[in-house]
């Protein structure tokens, strides 16, 4: 088997595979999608709030700012 050959296989299997994750989605199943819990952070005050909490104790800057924390370890 040469290369041409083998990418040719293997772009017809990619493709094959994309094509086969698209779905239509019903109208009736459309309303699942749109909960909150299906978001990808769908507590976003409660998360800023463990984050900012979590980095005022390890005294090191968390993921969503730039600056350190206080980490004294209080609560």
């Amino acid at each position: 088997m040469t290369l041409k050959q083998f990418l040719v296989i293997l772009s017809i299997l990619v493709l094959g595979t994309v094509i086969s994750g698209c779905a239509h989605v019903a109208a009736w199943e459309r309303g699942h999608l749109a909960k909150p819990q299906m978001a990808i952070d769908p507590y976003p005050l409660q998360n800023h709030i463990q984050l900012h909490n979590y980095s005022s104790r390890e005294a090191a800057a968390s993921t969503h700012s730039a600056d350190g924390g206080g980490g004294c370890g209080c609560y």
